[in-house]
């Protein structure tokens, strides 16, 4: 009997004495289920919205994020493919595009980990939405504007592409983004833009409608719009496995939608990684009142984009009379090439007074789809405003994102909220000439901080080469060239004479120059006739004629303009023939070192075949020497 009660009274007296065993024994046993995920008991069950609920006694077993060296590193639970979840839904917008009295749905695809419903896990969202998802429409030049023509001349109409047909099939929108971020613990989501694919309406090209359309998408990922699981119904799907913390990621077209639904300040969209973003078609399709093409896509405009996106047949009479054949065709303007109401609409700059998303912003110096100015003309602004912002530029052509550990450090910090000090990293990163993309070059800020403007004058020498020298010439006088579209740029720069282009050269370098900012160029010309075009090319001499050679071995960079749009680029004014007039403008933006051996060469000419109209050749553009001059950022703010 003695000892019956000696060992009931030491059972009541453990737990009092000793509640750190008992929490021992619980931690071991919460250790051990998350060693051996067997050991838990799941249950699922459905709810009345449609939400896979998990009951069971260890949730949440799963640690998201796991992170090293400021990075989010990869969850091996997943990285299985076959353990993610895909679904579709359409999410309700606020706007209708259509004309069918309803508010357009877009068509929107989630890919998570499936312990977002086993563990009730909530994940941060990884974003990427496109107008090219469904398919596009082909580049047959037929579907093009013809840019054989006078300029100021009405052009002839070009032929519409036959219908897209569709591709995908649901509930994947794109696989794009998921093998790079799920892993990660992030999920990702796809949306079709107004439109395209499975999403409702018209494509409008840059207007407010492509910064709406994402909006809503953030906003039923914080539960402030609703979702359906499908376009007409009523079945709505909620976003309960979602923290709230939206990233948007895209190239080209796929980047300017993250620029555009950050200038709606929506709640939720904490970054963005633009790679080579279009931020004003204006830019895109003008250069300074000139009617100028993207690289490689000559004659294309805005009504063109909208042929190759629009692959939602639905409605399609309504869009084409109503936005392509309305809309564009009377606010394109392919005759003056003046920056109206049509272009304002579809120019972010305008839009800009909410945004709040950290940018890591991605460009080419030698993108000449998207120019690189699209980006540039944006860092001050962005400085303005005192969002964060890091840039990453290379040397290559359209699109390159940064390398994954610095887009990986960027949405740690602002989607997961770890403090990694992303903030206190080099504001700019520059692939340097001959780099891997991946290795790029910090540096304190972009322009360079010590890069000191420096300018050339113009002494005569054509049909040959004339000099640029940094002191003023007493006299200049004028030199001649004639407009002839059938040579190419890249052949008037290797040209040892010829009276098609006027070249103006540097002593050669006996040491590397560094070039950093934006080259400015200030013009005194007359035309033979009422309109001209005014190509500036900014090169490397000798030209590198290897099948080795770097883009970066022969341009620097290139800029056109409209000498009609002297005054104004609202406004535009016929040139009496004669007449010198001036004007200045910017080439795009460019970081490179030339080096010793090299000569910088400022080549000015009219048509380009590659980007501009063709009109007969023949037309004479006078430059005037002692009027005109060119303006170089560099690093020490001399040459030698």
């Amino acid at each position: 009997m003695k000892k019956i009660l000696f060992l009931l009274l030491v059972m009541a007296l453990i737990p009092g004495s000793h509640p750190e065993l008992f929490a021992q024994k619980k931690s071991r046993k919460a250790e051990v289920a998350a060693e051996n995920p067997s050991n838990s008991h799941t249950v699922l069950r459905h709810n009345e919205t449609g939400r896979t609920q998990a009951d069971t006694c260890t949730r949440s077993i799963t640690t998201v994020p796991v992170i090293a060296n400021g990075e989010a590193q990869k969850i091996p639970a997943f990285e299985n493919p076959d353990n993610w979840i895909r679904e579709d839904l359409w999410v309700e917008t606020e706007f209708d595009t259509d004309g069918d009295g309803r508010h357009d749905r877009m068509h929107v695809g989630v890919t998570r980990p499936k312990q977002t419903d086993t563990e009730g896990l909530k994940l941060p969202v990884v974003y990427e939405s496109s107008p090219y998802f469904a398919g596009t429409a082909g580049n047959n030049s037929e579907y093009f504007w013809d840019v054989r023509h006078e300029l100021n001349a009405v052009p002839e109409k070009h032929i519409y592409p036959p219908q897209i047909e569709r591709r995908g099939e649901r509930p994947v929108i794109s696989n794009s983004q998921v093998k790079a971020w799920v892993p990660y613990g992030f999920a990702v989501v796809h949306s079709s833009a107004p439109g395209t694919g499975l999403s409702q309406g018209c494509p409008t090209i840059g207007t407010r409608v492509e910064a709406l359309a994402p909006k809503a998408v953030i906003d039923w990922l914080n539960g402030r719009a609703k979702g359906y699981t499908t376009p007409d119904g009523n079945k709505e799907v909620k976003a309960y496995w979602a923290t709230g913390k939206v990233g948007m990621i895209g190239t080209s077209y796929n980047g300017t939608i993250p620029f555009a639904a950050a200038t709606t300040g929506v709640e939720g969209l904490e970054a963005i990684i633009p790679v080579a973003p279009n931020t004003s078609y204006y830019h895109y399709y003008r250069s300074n009142g000139l009617v100028r093409s993207p690289g490689g896509y000559l004659g294309e405009d805005a009504d063109v984009l909208y042929d190759f996106v629009f692959s939602n047949p639905d409605n399609c009479d309504y869009c084409d009379s109503v936005i392509r054949d309305g809309e564009m065709a009377a606010g394109l303007d392919r005759v003056t090439g003046d920056y109206n109401e049509f272009w304002y609409k579809r120019d972010l700059m305008n839009y800009m007074n909410n945004f709040r998303a950290a940018v890591l912003m991605a460009h080419a110096f030698n993108d000449w789809n998207v120019v690189p100015g699209h980006s540039y003309r944006f860092i001050k602004k962005l400085k303005e405003i005192g969002v964060p912002l890091q840039i990453y530029y290379h040397q290559g052509s359209h699109g390159g994102e940064p390398p994954f550990s610095m887009m990986n450090r960027w949405f740690t910090r602002y989607l997961f909220g770890v403090e990694n000090g992303v903030e206190n990293d080099p504001k700019a990163w520059i692939v340097r000439e001959r780099d891997d993309r991946l290795k790029p070059t910090p540096y304190a800020n972009y322009p360079h901080p010590e890069a000191v403007p420096l300018t050339f004058y113009l002494t005569p020498g054509a049909p040959g080469a004339g000099g640029l020298v940094t002191e003023k010439p007493v006299k200049q006088g004028t030199e001649t060239l004639v407009d002839n579209f059938s040579f190419t740029g890249s052949m008037l720069a290797q040209a040892e004479y010829t009276n098609h282009r006027l070249l103006y050269l540097t002593p050669v370098l006996t040491e590397p120059a560094h070039l950093s900012g934006v080259v400015t160029v200030r013009v005194r010309a007359a035309s033979s006739k009422p309109a001209v075009n005014l190509s500036v090319w900014m090169v490397s001499l000798p030209w590198n004629e290897s099948r080795m050679a770097k883009i970066t071995d022969n341009i620097i960079t290139r800029g056109w303009a409209d000498l009609q749009n002297h005054r104004s680029m609202t406004e535009s004014e016929p040139l009496v023939p004669g007449k010198f007039y001036e004007m200045s403008f910017e080439l795009e933006p460019d970081d490179q070192i030339i080096p010793a051996g090299k000569q910088i060469g400022l080549m000015i000419f009219s048509s380009d075949k590659e980007f501009t109209l063709h009109p007969m050749p023949g037309t004479e553009l006078t430059i005037d020497l002692g009027g005109t001059q060119v303006t170089v950022p560099i690093v020490g703010g001399c040459i030698k």
